[in-house]
C-alpha cells in the first residue's frame, strides 16, 4: 500500500463542479478547425447546391437531413470536448484518504506519481490533460480532450454524424455535377462556373477525407466498446483483470440502459451505474 504525505488534499467540491475544458493550444486550434470545416460544408451545400436548385422537394428534404446531422455532430463535439472524461480527483493520494478507504486484505491502491492521485484499475495518466483518466482510450486533439469512461458516447456520436454528413455531401456533389453537365453551368449555381467547380472540389476532398477518417475511428471505437478493451490497453497488450461481459452489456455500459433512441442523442447523459473506482483484488 502506497501513500504520500507530500500530496495536497483533494480539491473542494466547488472547484470540481466547474466546466471541464483543456487549455491546450493545439487542441483548441484543432477544435476550431473542425467547426470551420463543418460550416464550410454547410455553406457549399446550402448556397452552392441546394438554394439555387429548382427542385423544392429535393432542396427541403436534403437541407433538413444535412442540417440535423450537422447540428448533432457539433453538439456531440461540444459534449465530447466539455465533458469530464473520467478524471480521477487530483491530489487525493494522502495518507488520511487511503486510510479512510478501509482496505481489506488483498486489496491495493496505486498512486500516480505525476498527478499524486489514487490510480484506479484501467486508468492511465494523460500528459496533455495532466490527469489520470478512467478507462482512457486516447487523447484526441480534434475534440481537445481525452476519450474516457464518461464521454466516449459523445465521441462515438461525433464520428458517426461527421461520417454521415460527409457521405451525404459527397452524394449531393455527385448529383450536382451531373446536373451541371446536363444543364448550363451558369444556371446550376449562383456563383460563376470556375468558382462553383473549385468550391465543389474542395468539399469533395474534405468529405472524402473525413468520411474515411471518421468511419475508421467509428469502427475502432465500436470494436473497442464491444470487446471492453481501450485503445491504450490494446496497444500495451495489458493483462485483462476485469470481468468479461457480453458485447450488448458493454454497449449499454457506454450508451446507457436500456436501449432507446437516446443512444443517438448527445443531449442525454448515459446512466453508467455506480462502481468502486479505486480498489481491485490482486
Amino acid at each position: 500500500r502506497r501513500s504520500s504525505d507530500l500530496c495536497v488534499p483533494p480539491p473542494s467540491l466547488g472547484s470540481m463542479g466547474r466546466m471541464w475544458f483543456i487549455k491546450d493550444g493545439c487542441g483548441i486550434a484543432c477544435a476550431i478547425i473542425t467547426w470551420m470545416l463543418v460550416f464550410y460544408a454547410e455553406f457549399v451545400v446550402l448556397c452552392v447546391m441546394l438554394i439555387p436548385s429548382r427542385d423544392m422537394v429535393y432542396t427541403v428534404i436534403n437541407g433538413i437531413l444535412f442540417n440535423i446531422c450537422a447540428f448533432l455532430a457539433l453538439a456531440s463535439h461540444s459534449r465530447a470536448m466539455l465533458t469530464d472524461p473520467g478524471a480521477v480527483p487530483k491530489g487525493n493520494a494522502t495518507k488520511e484518504f487511503i486510510e479512510s478507504l478501509q482496505l481489506k486484505p488483498g486489496q491495493v491502491v496505486y498512486k500516480c506519481p505525476k498527478c499524486c492521485s489514487i490510480k484506479p484499475d484501467r486508468a492511465h495518466h494523460c500528459s496533455v490533460c495532466r490527469r489520470c483518466i478512467r478507462k482512457m482510450d486516447h487523447h484526441c486533439p480534434w475534440v481537445n480532450n481525452c476519450v474516457g469512461e464518461t464521454n466516449q458516447k459523445y465521441f462515438v456520436l461525433f464520428t458517426m454524424y461527421i461520417a454521415l454528413i460527409s457521405l451525404h455531401a459527397l452524394i449531393m456533389v455527385g448529383f450536382h455535377f451531373l446536373y451541371c453537365f446536363e444543364e448550363d453551368w451558369t444556371k446550376c449555381s449562383s456563383f460563376s462556373p470556375p468558382t462553383t467547380v473549385i468550391l465543389l472540389i474542395l468539399l469533395c476532398f474534405e468529405g472524402l477525407l473525413f468520411l474515411i477518417f471518421t468511419s475508421v475511428m467509428f469502427g475502432t471505437q465500436v470494436h473497442s466498446i464491444c470487446t471492453d478493451e481501450t485503445g491504450i490497453e490494446q496497444l500495451k497488450k495489458e493483462e485483462r483483470r476485469w470481468a468479461k461481459k457480453t458485447k450488448w452489456m458493454n454497449l449499454k455500459a457506454v450508451f446507457g440502459h436500456p436501449f432507446s433512441i437516446s443512444w443517438l442523442s448527445p443531449f442525454v447523459t448515459p446512466d453508467q451505474g455506480k462502481t468502486d473506482p479505486y480498489q481491485y483484488v490482486v
